[in-house]
């Protein structure tokens, strides 16, 4: 796959919880299908089942992979550990994305190291998902491809902060030699604009497009507030 395929281009992330009756690889690689059909660039897919059945409903599409897995007393959940990326890979992903915050792994994993193996055993490129500056400095010390702000605003260290945040975007873009994906907060069109406009190299895309859950309790409450 060639990145440049996804330059100011729209990503959808299709996800859904564990619990949503939507968290079924058909129905998330039909969710992936029809977000391509109306002009996607790409796909971000969770788990290894789901990426395989959305790649064989897409198999020429970009999608961005990732595992969220919880171990005991680590906060990291983004593709922790290597055997995660791996399976990942294995499932059809392009690009394997992966918390790339400095904090502690499970099993005390070094985040170079499973970079490193990524790009030599799997031939794949690497999204750093970063918090912060700091950490997006570390990812691309460490040897990533990408860098996206997918974990600003839900870390220990940034849980204070709102997404998105256009002016930590734009430091970013200016300070690192690698694209910069803008994702986590984008709820608008024209919120999406504006970070390609900041100099995203693409922008990802979720909840305001497939959270299908969220959104219907939203409108609930607002519906039940009335009559509060």
């Amino acid at each position: 796959m060639r990145i440049e395929t996804l330059k100011s281009g729209l990503i959808v992330s299709c996800q859904a919880p564990v619990e949503s009756s939507l968290h079924d690889p058909i129905i998330i690689a039909a969710m992936a299908h029809a977000c391509v059909d109306r002009g996607a660039c790409g796909v971000r897919i969770d788990s290894p089942a789901h990426l395989k059945a959305t790649r064989q409903q897409l198999p020429d599409i970009p999608i961005i992979g990732l595992w969220k897995r919880n171990y005991r007393d680590c906060s990291v959940y983004i593709t922790p550990k290597y055997q995660d990326a791996l399976a990942i890979a294995d499932a059809g992903a392009d690009i394997i994305a992966l918390d790339a915050t400095p904090r502690k792994r499970p099993d005390d994993e070094n985040l170079a190291r499973i970079i490193d193996r990524i790009h030599q055993e799997t031939g794949k490129l690497v999204m750093a998902d970063i918090d912060s500056i700091e950490s997006a400095i570390y990812a691309v010390a460490a040897g990533a491809d990408i860098v996206g702000t997918t974990l600003y605003g839900y870390t220990e260290a940034t849980k204070q902060l709102q997404p998105p945040s256009f002016s930590f975007l734009e430091e970013l873009v200016n300070k690192l030699s690698v694209p910069v994906i803008c994702e986590g907060g984008i709820s608008t069109p024209t919120e999406a604009k504006k970070a390609l406009e900041v100099g995203a190299y693409s922008v990802v895309v979720g909840t305001a497009i497939t959270g299908i859950d969220l959104k219907t309790t939203a409108f609930l409450q607002g519906i039940l507030s009335k009559y509060s």
